[in-house]
C-alpha cells in the first residue's frame, strides 16, 4: 500500500495523467493529485517525475517495502528538507519548522554556512542553517530504508544549442508553447490574480492568460516606482490593478515576520517588499500567477551582456546572481573562519558539467541551479504559503527549458538586448514598447531607507547587540555601517545581509 505522506505543488498536466493512469473524474484537486503521485509512483516508480509537468515536492511511504520514496522537481520550486537523528529516524518535511519540532531533533546553527550567506545573501547548495537539516536539491530523489538514506539525482540541465533555426522561429516555439501551458495552470472553476510588475515577463504571463486582475507594488517616492508601468500595461490588457504602497515603516516592521517564514535567513530586499505584496493580494484571491523563470533560461539580466569578456575566468568567481562579500572581507569580519569553505565550491560541478559550452550558458546554467532554488523560489514559495496565497508560475516550466536549452546564446543576449528570443515571442501579443522595455528588476528604496534614522533603529541596535557580537568583529561591521551612512550606498547590501541574518537568528535562536 503507498500513503502519500508530503506533499506541495500543482500538476499542470492532471488531464493527460487521470487519464493515463484511469484516475475517475470528479474528484476534488487534492483528490486528484494525492491519486495521480499515488497511482504514478505505481506505475513508474523513481521515473514518475519524468511524467509530470508543474510543480512538486512529496514524499511516499510504501507500507508493504517499509520504503520511503521522496522528490523534489527539476527546478527546485517546492522546498523538501530531512535530517537522520542520531537513532537512524528520517524526519522530513516540505517546511523546516516542522522538521525541528520533533522528537529526535537537536537544534544546533551550521555556523560555516555564514560564509555562504555573506557572500551569496541567500543559502546556496544542499546544506541549511539548521546543523544536519538538509535539503533535498533539485532534480534530487531519496530512499529511505532500513535506517539507510540513498539520494540520486535523477534530472541535470543540459544545454545543445540549434543553429538552424532563425530567432523568428524560436519565437514562435516558444509562443506556441507559453500558449499550450496556460491552459494547463489552473482548473475552469478556479479563479486567479496575476503579478504585474513594468517587466515583460509577468506582463506576458497577463497578456497569455486569463486572469482578470492584476496586483503590483509601488512606493510614494516616484524614482523607484513601477507600478505606474504596470498599470498602463493593465489598462491597455483591459486588466483591473490593485496597487499595495510599500511604506518604509511597513517594510522594516515586517522584517521579522519575514525571517520566520522564510526558515532560512534571505537578504534579498525584494523579499520583503514581495511579502507585503502577497499578504495584500491574499485579502482578494488565493491563487496568483507570477513570472519567474525567463530571466535564468533566456538571458534575462543585464551581467550576462558580460558574459564573453569573462569567458574561462568565470570559472573562479561566478557564483550566482549576488556576490557581495570576498573572502579578505569576510575574514576581517567574522569571528571564526573556515578556509575550506567557499562559495565558489558550490558552483565547481557545475562548471564541469558545462565544460565548452559558451560563457552564457555556464552563467545561466549557474543560476538555474543554484540561484533560483536558493532566493527566488524561495521566496515565492515562503512568502506566499506565509500569507495564504498559492502562486503558479507559468514560464517555470520544463518544456520552457527545453526551448531555452536549444537556443544559442546570440539569440539570447546581445550588445543591445537581453533575453532577445523571449521578447520576440511576447511581441506577439505586447506592443514593441513593452516586450522590449529595458529590465528594472525588482526596485527597493532600501538603499536609501536604511539610511534614515526614523526607519533604522533595529538595524542599529542589531549591530551593536550581544548576538552580532557572538557572530562578527563588531568594530568591522560598525566600520560597514558607518561607511555606509558617512555616504558610500553601495554598502547597503553588506549591511542588509548582516541585519537579516541577526533577525532570523534571533527568531529561532533565541526567541523560541
Amino acid at each position: 500500500m503507498l500513503e502519500l505522506k508530503e506533499y506541495r505543488g500543482h500538476i499542470r498536466n492532471h488531464r493527460q495523467l487521470c487519464e493515463e493512469l484511469s484516475i475517475e473524474s470528479g474528484l476534488t484537486r487534492e483528490e486528484r493529485e494525492k491519486a495521480i503521485l499515488t497511482e504514478g509512483y505505481k506505475k513508474w516508480g523513481k521515473d514518475i517525475a519524468n511524467h509530470i509537468y508543474g510543480m512538486f515536492a512529496f514524499a511516499i511511504y510504501d507500507t508493504d517495502k517499509d520504503e520511503l520514496f521522496c522528490i523534489r522537481d527539476q527546478f527546485g520550486t517546492k522546498p523538501f528538507y530531512y535530517y537522520l537523528t542520531e537513532n537512524s529516524e528520517l524526519l522530513y518535511g516540505t517546511m523546516i519548522r516542522d522538521i525541528i519540532s520533533k522528537d529526535g531533533f537537536k537544534k544546533e546553527l551550521n555556523r560555516d554556512l555564514l560564509q555562504i550567506y555573506m557572500s551569496l545573501t541567500y543559502v546556496g547548495g544542499e546544506e541549511t542553517f539548521f546543523k544536519g537539516v538538509m535539503k533535498l536539491m533539485p532534480g534530487h530523489y531519496l530512499f529511505f530504508k532500513d535506517g539507510k538514506l540513498e539520494i540520486t539525482r535523477y534530472w541535470t540541465p543540459t544545454f545543445n544549442a540549434d543553429n538552424d533555426k532563425s530567432l523568428e522561429q524560436w519565437a514562435d516555439e516558444i509562443h506556441s508553447t507559453v500558449s499550450e501551458i496556460v491552459t494547463e495552470v489552473k482548473d475552469d472553476d478556479e479563479v486567479a490574480y496575476s503579478f504585474l510588475s513594468g517587466g515583460v515577463d509577468s506582463s506576458y504571463v497577463l497578456a497569455m492568460t486569463d486572469a482578470k486582475v492584476t496586483s503590483s507594488c509601488g512606493y510614494d517616492d516616484e524614482r523607484f516606482d513601477e507600478s505606474k508601468l504596470a498599470k498602463a500595461t493593465a489598462d491597455l490588457l483591459e486588466r483591473e490593478n490593485i496597487r499595495c504602497v510599500v511604506t518604509p515603516q511597513d517594510y522594516f516592521d515586517i522584517v521579522p515576520y519575514v525571517m520566520y517564514n522564510m526558515e532560512q535567513p534571505l537578504g534579498d530586499a525584494s523579499a520583503i517588499a514581495f511579502a507585503l505584496g502577497c499578504r495584500e493580494t491574499a485579502k482578494y484571491t488565493k491563487l496568483c500567477y507570477s513570472g519567474e523563470g525567463s530571466d535564468e533560461f533566456f538571458g534575462g539580466y543585464n551581467m550576462y551582456r558580460n558574459a564573453e569578456r569573462y569567458g574561462e575566468n568565470l570559472k573562479t568567481f561566478y557564483v550566482g546572481n549576488t556576490n557581495i562579500m570576498k573572502e579578505d572581507e569576510k575574514k576581517r569580519i567574522l569571528k571564526t573562519y573556515n578556509e575550506d569553505v567557499l562559495p565558489i565550491n558550490l558552483a565547481k560541478k557545475i562548471y564541469e558539467e558545462t565544460e565548452g559550452l559558451d560563457p552564457l550558458t555556464k552563467m545561466s546554467d549557474v543560476d538555474i541551479q543554484i540561484w533560483l532554488e536558493g532566493d527566488i523560489y524561495l521566496n515565492v514559495d515562503k512568502m506566499s504559503e506565509a500569507a495564504g496565497l498559492e502562486v503558479r508560475m507559468p514560464l517555470t516550466d520544463m518544456r520552457v527549458f527545453d526551448i531555452a536549452s536549444r537556443i544559442p546564446s546570440r539569440h539570447k543576449v546581445t550588445e543591445e538586448q537581453n533575453k532577445v528570443a523571449f521578447r520576440t515571442a511576447a511581441a506577439k501579443v505586447l506592443p514593441e514598447e513593452i516586450a522590449f522595455r529595458k529590465k528594472l528588476g525588482f526596485i527597493v528604496p532600501i538603499r536609501i531607507w536604511l539610511a534614515d534614522e526614523r526607519y533604522n533603529a533595529d538595524v542599529r541596535a542589531k549591530f551593536d547587540s550581544d548576538i552580532a557580537a557572538e557572530f562578527f568583529n563588531v568594530d568591522e561591521i560598525k566600520a560597514i555601517w558607518d561607511e555606509y551612512i558617512g555616504g558610500n550606498s553601495d554598502n547597503w547590501r553588506k549591511v542588509w545581509t548582516i541585519y537579516t541574518f541577526l533577525v532570523w537568528y534571533e527568531e529561532y535562536f533565541v526567541k523560541r
